[in-house]
């Protein structure tokens, strides 16, 4: 059988992971993937829909991707949610409102196992809680949303996070995911200003934290995963500058992102 080196070490979670590892891990790790190939060659290969498909579906749903999390019910009818602190913190947020929550803590988690700089695994935990607000253009969202409380390091990982998971890199390993083919089409063309971003991106100087985030990203769905806010605790005092006003109160140039979060049912 013929292994695609590269291919491997990304199903593991890249080079670092495999560094981490024994001998002994490494070969388990190997056979397993070996055994998988052999149940793939013996199924049938996915049937992924193309743009026309998806595109035809649009009607056939009651919401939009562009939706924030906070706005719509997984089951039913929205809940009366829980008051916010009148000086609210990062904090709050995580435990009264922020989606993806689980995800995200599983890709900060999984940063900080291996070895990834305080920054990046601040730009993990926080490159999807935008989500909450607007699920369009996230990343861009996120990262204004973030900017005057980080480093540039971690706003420019959450902003181009979003046109990288496009594009693979296999030496950091990441591969195009599956699950995109599913959500956007196996002939999905990524529209210009996605491509113009990550070129640019592709050149800069922060490249590497944007391109982790997309590698910790796309390790982050576990449905059995057990994860803790604890290990990230220190790391947002460090790194993230809490205004003493609470979030939303601030007056900052994104202070209605947060208080559109505090605030959902609000009409005006």
């Amino acid at each position: 059988m013929e292994i695609d080196r590269r291919l491997f070490i990304a199903s593991i979670g890249g080079a670092a992971a495999v560094a981490s590892m024994s001998h002994e891990a490494r070969a388990e790790a190997l056979e397993h993937y070996m055994s998988d190939l052999l149940e793939e060659e013996d199924d049938e290969k996915p049937k992924f829909p193309t743009v026309a498909q998806i595109e035809a579906e649009i009607e056939t749903r009651p919401f939009r991707r562009g939706t924030g999390g906070v706005f719509i019910a997984g089951r039913g009818n929205v809940k009366k949610l829980p008051a916010m602190p009148s000086k609210p913190a990062l904090m709050d947020f995580f435990n009264l409102r922020f989606s993806t929550v689980n995800h995200c803590l599983q890709s900060a988690t999984d940063a900080l196992k291996k070895g990834e700089d305080q920054e990046v695994v601040l730009a993990c935990l926080l490159h999807d809680v935008v989500q909450t607000l607007m699920k369009t253009d996230h990343g861009w969202w996120g990262a204004q949303m973030f900017e005057p409380y980080v480093s540039e390091k971690v706003t420019f990982a959450i902003r181009y996070h979003q046109a990288l998971r496009f594009y693979p890199d296999h030496q950091a390993g990441y591969e195009y995911p599956d699950l995109y083919k599913r959500m956007f089409g196996e002939d999905y063309t990524p529209p210009p200003h996605i491509e113009a971003a990550y070129k640019y991106a592709r050149n800069h100087k922060l490249y590497g934290a944007a391109r982790a985030v997309t590698v910790h990203d796309l390790y982050a769905f576990d449905p059995n995963a057990k994860v803790s806010m604890d290990p990230f605790v220190e790391i947002i005092g460090r790194h993230f500058k809490q205004p003493k006003e609470g979030l939303g109160n601030d007056n900052s140039a994104v202070a209605h992102f947060w208080r559109t979060m505090i605030t959902p049912d609000t009409p005006l």
